[in-house]
């Protein structure tokens, strides 16, 4: 049984699903909860996963009765069905109400989480309570084992799904041919954030940053990727900046233009990752209003909010947090990495360590999760 609550969550079920399948000894059936994905490999979804699939509270108090309906279907439809092995897929505010519940009900059927909560980085008291419920965790990122293992957790690494969408070789090449861009001209990929508010409090930054940079590179050119729900805010701002500037949607080609890239002005958040495993420099930058922003770092329990830099437990990314977020101190960062430096030989060979450390030679992380589904059903090879 697989429960899953967001578009994320069915991506990774539906390549679970396809993973299980090539590996297993036996036939598997599939039940719970998915979104189009996951029924198209063969899971029944017991209601819409569009019913839970909600964000922010202006969508899911209006929708609270509903959400707890659908949790406890799913609970008694594990309670009735009893599967062998329960997987929640990431969206923890629904995913684990289910799985506490059917613990309670059901103790003997194992429950397997697939994708850590945030627990290293705030309420971390989280992990302990967890063990209680949670058979095994199936951790995104390396250094999720150490940390859960203090808490009495089980907790496989098994990669993260950004490992698939590393640009294919050769592509970064061919973007810049097919515009016509200097082979080995200096090009700046420039990332604001998905969220309206975090575009909002950065594009401005981030337009002067690289009007900046332009005065000192005069052939510079910006690729900005972006998502349909901010394209207009994005396409608004960016006429403005004195350069060349391409909006990139199609998901092919964002990952081509990460190769393309000389080096790259991001938002915090997962983008750094998919940055660091596509080798290209960068800066992170984040900019929340003054309360918010003060609340985040008070509660946050960790050194960095760089995911690059917290895999390799040192400051390779420099990152500029709210009062630091300043168009200079972006420029001094940017800087030595569009060009041949020192810095910039540096910050490549702390990208290399860091795709070693993700694995991204390895076996797919969908295999590797499958492998520690099945583990707790019958012994196959264990998972490195």
């Amino acid at each position: 049984m697989l429960v899953a609550g967001e578009t994320s969550g069915d991506a990774l079920g539906s390549d679970l699903m396809i993973a299980l399948r090539e590996i297993s000894t036996r036939s598997i059936r599939f039940s719970g909860v998915g979104g189009p994905r996951m029924e198209r490999e063969g899971l029944p979804s017991i209601f819409p996963m569009s019913d839970i699939a909600v964000m922010g509270p202006r969508e899911i108090i209006p929708r609270l009765p509903l959400i707890f309906r659908r949790i406890w279907q799913t609970v008694r439809h594990a309670v009735d069905k009893k599967p062998d092995v329960v997987v929640v897929i990431d969206s923890p505010e629904f995913t684990h109400m289910v799985a506490r519940r059917i613990y309670r009900r059901a103790p003997s059927i194992p429950i397997v989480n697939y994708v850590l909560p945030s627990v290293w980085a705030w309420r971390q008291g989280r992990a302990r309570a967890m063990s209680k419920y949670i058979r095994r965790v199936l951790a995104l990122l390396p250094f999720e084992p150490v940390f859960l293992k203090s808490a009495g957790v089980d907790c496989v690494y098994v990669g993260h799904p950004a490992i698939n969408r590393i640009p294919d070789e050769g592509s970064g090449a061919r973007f810049r041919a097919a515009r016509g861009i200097d082979p080995t001209g200096p090009v700046l990929l420039v990332l604001p954030g998905s969220r309206i508010n975090e575009v909002k409090h950065l594009l401005a930054i981030f337009g002067e940053t690289v009007e900046k940079l332009a005065a000192e590179l005069p052939s510079l050119r910006v690729l900005v990727p972006t998502v349909p729900h901010v394209r207009g805010l994005v396409e608004a701002s960016v006429t403005r900046w004195p350069v060349n500037v391409e909006i990139i949607e199609d998901d092919e080609e964002k990952r081509a233009a990460f190769d393309a890239s000389t080096a790259a002005l991001a938002a915090s958040g997962t983008v750094a990752l998919e940055l660091g495993l596509a080798r290209v420099p960068m800066v992170i930058a984040y900019r929340a209003e003054a309360l918010v922003g003060w609340f985040a770092l008070k509660v946050l329990k960790v050194p960095s909010v760089v995911l690059v830099n917290l895999i390799l437990d040192r400051p390779a990314v420099q990152e500029y947090l709210q009062g630091r977020c300043k168009a200079d101190d972006l420029l001094q960062g940017l800087r030595p990495l569009m060009r041949d430096t020192p810095e910039r030989r540096r910050a490549l060979a702390d990208l290399d360590e860091f795709r070693v450390r993700m694995g991204v030679t390895g076996e797919p992380p969908s295999r590797r999760a499958a492998r520690a589904v099945l583990d707790i059903l019958e012994p196959v090879t264990p998972v490195e």
